[in-house]
């Protein structure tokens, strides 16, 4: 059975359809299942605003150290100062730390500020990733469900019914944030080959990636003896994660795999686990020098 196959199973048996890419950071053998695939982000596109913020720093543009308020107009009642209920001063550093560990939208949103849209689109542009689009920040995302819905709050939104919902321009990749899994695996192999700016900063991406707490996607496939430095996305009818993976011989691969669920349920373990399965075929098979 081809690695593909074995791919597509594993997301049929989680009632899903999946898009994945793996690549050797350090090599050129790959394999995945639609890599080439329009996918939505969701919160995957921090990586990008990541390494925007890293490479400003090194360059002296940008203090990681400077104090800044996250307020109100910032929050959304999420992860991490998003759902503080008093206004949060942290360092510009600490809310590049709290964007990808626990994928606060305050906190990435103050960001973006901070680095501004147009220089994250221009650094994309600079890497050669043409079919990544980043269309704004989280609360530019999450207004296009009230406008396609035609609410003006989330107390109105109730049961919407799955029809309408599905139909929501977020979870279209011709209309949203979107790229394809093989342009993710593409930056991030060149985030941990130090060629996606000064090789200070793709340390400092590194770092901060392998800080995500979230063990129930990529790295539940894999054992404590793989460092694992990723970002997951996530959206009703959307499980995402994007990350490289090192073994202890030292060799790394960079995997992204894009799940959209049948359900649109907060809880779907089996999508979930799901990403961490199919990677670890993807990666096992490549190991094994692309013999099945």
């Amino acid at each position: 059975m081809s690695v593909e196959q074995r791919i597509a199973d594993v997301f049929a048996e989680a009632d899903a359809e999946g898009f994945v890419h793996v690549r050797e950071v350090d090599g050129t053998a790959e394999a995945g299942l639609a890599p080439d695939a329009p996918v939505v982000l969701a919160s995957v596109f921090k990586v990008p605003v990541l390494v925007e913020y890293a490479r400003q720093v090194a360059a002296g543009t940008l203090d990681p150290g400077e104090q800044v308020s996250v307020t109100e107009d910032y929050k959304d009642g999420g992860i991490g100062t998003s759902g503080c209920l008093d206004d949060v001063t942290l360092s510009v550093r600490d809310a590049a730390h709290f964007m990808i560990t626990q994928s606060d939208n305050a906190a990435t949103d103050l960001l973006m500020h901070k680095v501004g849209l147009e220089n994250v689109r221009a650094t994309l542009a600079e890497l050669g990733l043409k079919q990544t689009r980043i269309i704004g920040d989280c609360r530019t995302l999450l207004a296009t469900v009230l406008t396609d819905l035609g609410i003006s709050s989330w107390e109105e939104m109730g049961d919407m019914g799955e029809e309408r919902i599905r139909a929501l321009s977020v979870l279209d990749p011709a209309k949203t944030t979107a790229s394809t899994p093989r342009e993710i695996t593409t930056l991030l192999s060149a985030i941990w080959r130090d060629e996606a700016g000064p090789a200070g900063a793709c340390a400092e991406v590194r770092r901060i990636m392998g800080n995500q707490v979230w063990p129930h996607r990529l790295s539940s496939g894999f054992g404590d003896e793989v460092r694992i430095g990723a970002k997951t996305g996530t959206l009703m009818g959307v499980r995402n994660e994007a990350g490289v993976l090192t073994f202890p011989d030292g060799k790394r691969y960079a995997a992204a795999v894009f799940v959209r669920p049948r359900g649109l349920g907060l809880r779907l373990p089996k999508a979930d686990a799901s990403i961490g399965a199919a990677a670890k075929i993807a990666v096992d098979h490549l190991r094994a020098g692309g013999q099945p």
